[in-house]
């Protein structure tokens, strides 16, 4: 049913006038007749008599008009529910414990009662979460996604380096240093369970292993955050990658060292993925945010080949 005709008939209702109604709705007399005629064939029913004094509602009319009213309200209400900032800002962040939730939480923070809902979607790669971005699922998702594969209607802002660094137990050789370069882990056993190889991380992991003659492995299956734990905290031998802004807790006990690499810094290139023409203002917020809050970029950056387009 056209809902410009049933808009036509209330205002004709409430005017009495045909006229008056063109008048309110900025058309042509000609217009609100064809509307109403196009809308009594619908309905197979006179709506509306003409009088020498304008026009009144039929019986039908009537009958009709408190429906066509609720029609146009529940449009309404549709319309409202979908306009940008009318619901919260959908944000994937793939892993709370990671440098992206973090970098949300903080926008929330640096912003009380933001309307946002950060979720973590079970995608397994980048080019599904750009398809959930681009059908509605979320509004926004940070990935690590090449250019040339991002679909199109879909933008893509790098705004999150992710400085790397190593995590291991106090009995490994390098427990006690400073800093170590990608070049002193040549030789040490990297361990990443759980890393699946069509995903974006293992391509990362994969590039920065060529890029330095690294040894990362994903053997064995990830039975959690809190086993590796207790895996690095019992090994003088094993270490693993973490991200500077990622949050882990282990027991105290367990002496946990968090050392930074440098010389180069490998960095993690969070992308945030977002429809091109969204206009949530929380996404638009978040942006900004996001590009102001930027840690400085150490000068001796590392990242992807693919990351530099």
């Amino acid at each position: 049913m056209d809902v410009e005709a049933l808009r036509t008939f209330v205002t004709v209702a409430e005017t009495g006038q045909f006229q008056a109604a063109a008048d309110e709705l900025g058309i042509s007399q000609q217009a609100v007749s064809k509307r109403i005629a196009a809308l009594e064939r619908r309905t197979g029913v006179r709506l509306l008599v003409r009088t020498s004094r304008g026009s009144r509602l039929s019986l039908d009319g009537q009958v009709f008009l408190p429906h066509a009213k609720k029609v146009l309200r529940a449009i309404e209400l549709a319309e409202q529910a979908v306009r940008p900032g009318s619901r919260p800002l959908r944000v994937d962040v793939l892993n709370r414990r990671i440098a992206p939730a973090q970098a949300v939480y903080r926008f929330y923070r640096s912003r009380p009662g933001t309307d946002l809902d950060a979720v973590t979607l079970s995608m397994e790669n980048a080019a599904q979460a750009a398809q959930a971005v681009r059908e509605g699922t979320v509004d926004a998702s940070f990935r690590a996604l090449p250019a040339d594969q991002v679909p199109a209607g879909i933008s893509a802002e790098r705004l999150l380096d992710a400085p790397l660094e190593l995590l291991l137990g106090p009995g490994h050789p390098l427990a006690d240093a400073p800093f170590v370069s990608p070049a002193d882990l040549v030789g040490h056993r990297i361990w990443i369970p759980g890393i699946r190889s069509d995903t974006e991380w293992a391509a990362f992991y994969q590039e920065l292993a060529d890029a330095f003659g690294l040894s990362i492995d994903a053997l064995g299956p990830h039975f959690g955050d809190e086993a590796l734990m207790d895996a690095l905290a019992d090994s003088a031998s094993l270490a693993t990658l973490v991200g500077s802004g990622d949050r882990y807790l282990w027991p105290r006990t367990h002496d946990l060292r968090r050392i930074p690499l440098h010389d180069p810094t490998p960095v993690y290139p969070h992308v945030l993925l977002f429809r091109s023409q969204d206009r949530h203002p929380v996404l638009t917020a978040l942006r900004d945010h996001l590009r102001a809050s930027r840690p400085r970029t150490p000068c001796d950056v590392w990242a992807p080949a693919w990351a530099h387009h």
